[in-house]
């Protein structure tokens, strides 16, 4: 055979091999790779449907998946990249209007002189079209701050000028999530300074609409440079637009920081910080979770989105041209509610009963989060000698409970007297009432924790409970949706990352052991304001995306049984939301079940926090231990992974009897504050 022809040919297989995808990172770097997930070859080898030991040897390079299982683990060592790329020497910023590359080589402006800027290196950008990050802060003297501490040359002197570079100069923006996506659009933070210095006033006069009048000065200067405002106006979050040219998107994302764009229940106090520390702390959650466009509830419905786009590109064989078309297991038209999944102000309500009507419980569905007392009379003597009471909260219960979880993707259809299945997603009319369970806890089929009182309307996931503790379920009648799939596990898994991620830079590692991680828990917040910031917006991005699922109607001249914006959404799905909050309720039931058969009860459960009566103020002192010294299976486990608990708080046993004779919750109050206040 021809020695060069021969060379050639494997050459030619070789790259066939690596546009198909078949060839894998080097064994070391697919090491790293999970490692800096904090991934274990256990947790790895479950997903992928593997042996442990499989995963040791492709680790090695002793060996190299096949089939499907070789396609699943590029797929996710090509998604752990992206989360965690190779770090790389720092390189100068691309482009003409890089200034400096390194902030602990640049002096920072007067107007970020207070603290030093973070010395951190850049992160090396997964697309070359955006080599300097998602996001720029800018300050009036046109020194526009990046991540990585990049630091770029804006020129503009109008915001349609700003626009404008932000698109054609500025190198900014970030690769789509979802091959069928789109890419983030660049975002601009305005300081106080930069606001003004584009003619902003400090504060917005219309407190009720949140947003320029559209006679303002700016406003008509970008209408007049042929740029567009969406619906929502020039506000906090604005979003400036021209039609797509070439293909090709022309966004550019606005927030104005003054006027409130990053609210402090979500961001804290990250407004404050110097701009190149907080285009630091907004780079970092947009590198792990998403481009921040919008209050945490408008970036946790955007992420499900990005994930799983409506459409895809499809094939017209009349015409042989590519058209849009609906992408498989997403969300991909507005569909309305059943009635009982419907709020009070929805069309379908309000045709259906007349005005001022109270719903029943077998007329709506009710599907909300543990709100329990137990009666004070059922302490016992032996829990009455405990001298504290403690709380426990678990980690990221909602995420959590998304997590594997089969949600509708279709229209609702209406079955009488059916057949329950478990893996159907949808609402059942059903009688649990009949269920006799032990008072001490709080009854998993109601919020309330008190025992339902007749037929009442029930997610799936609690139905499927009601199944799984040994009772005969017949349903009366059901909302079903025979099309369905799991369309948040890729939102739960970025999440999870994203939140372990930051955990890990605030000292929180899995693998901890129980008192190396009760202390970590103690100050973990301390070690990096800028990174607990980004924790919080995690977690409002996760309770907020799913209380968005339901957004209700805004402004007060709505009027009940008018359609309003958010209906016309693929993500405006309530039973959704009842489904991930039954799931999480039903979690928490079942964990409290198995502290329950060790003689533990709680003597009050809010949400997705629980306290127990202890003879001592951790968690370490009341939680049962197999006699072997692990945690018991199947109960609250102690650890920083979604799912597992952390230490909320304690107080006195004489403080939360007190509470309870009032009838308040103490878990609302076990950290000295109010839960809600807090965000938990």
């Amino acid at each position: 055979m021809d020695q060069p022809q021969e060379l050639f040919a494997a050459v030619d297989s070789l790259l066939a091999a690596v546009d198909s995808g078949t060839v894998l990172p080097v064994p070391a770097e697919r090491v790293r790779l999970r490692e800096a997930a904090g991934l274990t070859q256990a947790t790895v080898a479950q997903t992928l449907g593997a042996r442990v030991a499989s995963i040791e040897a492709w680790e090695a390079g002793r060996a190299e998946p096949k089939g499907e299982r070789l396609e699943a683990y590029r797929r996710l060592l090509t998604g752990l990249a992206q989360r965690h790329p190779a770090p790389t020497p720092p390189e100068p910023a691309s482009g003409p209007s890089a200034r400096a590359v390194q902030a602990a080589g640049t002096a920072p402006s007067a107007a970020s002189a207070a603290r030093p800027a973070r010395t951190t290196a850049p992160t090396p950008a997964a697309d070359s079209r955006f080599p300097n990050g998602p996001l720029a802060v800018l300050d009036a003297d046109g020194t526009a701050y990046c991540q990585g501490g990049v630091l770029l040359e804006c020129p503009a002197a109008t915001i349609a000028q700003l626009a404008d570079w932000a698109l054609k100069e500025s190198g900014l923006g970030a690769e789509r999530l979802h091959r069928h996506g789109k890419d983030s659009d660049p975002l601009i933070l305005l300081t106080a300074s930069a606001a003004a210095h584009f003619g902003l006033p400090p504060a917005l006069e219309d407190r009720r609409a949140l947003r320029l009048a559209d006679n303002h000065p700016v406003v008509r200067e970008l209408a007049g440079a042929k740029w567009k405002l969406t619906r929502r106006g020039f506000g906090p979050w604005a979003r400036v637009y021209r039609p797509a040219e070439g293909g090709q998107r022309q966004c550019v994302q606005l927030a104005v920081l003054p006027w409130d764009a990053l609210d402090t229940r979500t961001w804290g106090s990250a407004a404050q910080l110097p701009a190149p520390e907080l285009a630091q702390t907004l780079g970092d959650y947009a590198t792990r979770v998403i481009t921040p466009r919008g209050s945490a509830a408008v970036c946790g419905l955007e992420l499900m989105t990005a994930l799983r786009p409506p459409t895809r590109p499809v094939k017209d064989p009349a015409t042989d041209t590519w058209i849009s078309g609906p992408n498989s297991g997403a969300l991909t038209q507005a569909v309305d509610p059943a009635p009982p999944e419907a709020p009070d102000e929805h069309p379908v309500v309000t045709a259906r009963y007349p005005r001022g009507h109270q719903r029943t419980p077998a007329e709506v569905l009710d599907e909300e989060a543990f709100d329990w007392i137990r009666d004070p009379e059922q302490l016992t003597d032996d829990e009455c000698q405990k001298a504290f009471a403690v709380g426990i909260d678990v980690n990221m219960a909602f995420a959590a409970a998304v997590n594997r979880l089969t949600v509708g993707l279709s229209a609702p259809v209406h079955a009488n007297r059916p057949r329950f299945d478990k893996k159907t997603p949808g609402s059942w009319l059903v009688d649990l009432s009949h269920i006799d369970l032990d008072t001490r806890l709080p009854n998993p089929f109601t919020p309330h924790g008190l025992r339902p009182e007749g037929p009442a309307w029930y997610a799936t996931p609690t139905v499927a409970y009601a199944a799984e503790l040994g009772y005969d379920i017949t349903p009366l009648e059901a909302w079903l949706r025979p099309d369905s799939g799991s369309y948040l596990d890729g939102w739960y898994t970025r999440l999870r990352d994203a939140y372990l991620a930051t955990m890990e830079r605030l000292g929180v590692t899995a693998g901890m052991n129980e008192a190396d991680f009760l202390a970590a828990m103690e100050h973990h917040k301390e070690a990096d304001p800028a990174q607990a910031a980004v924790l919080s917006a995690i977690k409002a991005t996760v309770k907020g995306g799913i209380g968005k699922l339901r957004e209700r109607p805004q402004g007060v001249g709505y009027r009940p049984g008018e359609r309003w914006p958010a209906l016309e959404r693929p993500t405006w799905r309530p039973d959704i939301r009842a489904a991930v909050i039954a799931a999480a309720r039903v979690n928490m039931h079942r964990k409290m079940l198995k502290l329950a058969a060790a003689g533990l009860f709680p003597i009050a459960v809010l949400s997705d926090c629980a306290v127990y009566l202890s003879d001592g103020p951790t968690p370490s002192d009341f939680l049962p231990r197999t006699p072997e010294g692990k945690p018991l299976h199947g109960g609250f486990r102690l650890g920083v992974s979604p799912g597992m608990v952390k230490h909320e708080g304690t107080q006195s046993l004489l403080w939360a009897v007190g509470l309870l004779d009032a009838g308040h919750n103490p878990a609302r109050h076990i950290k000295g504050t109010d839960a809600a206040i807090d965000g938990e």
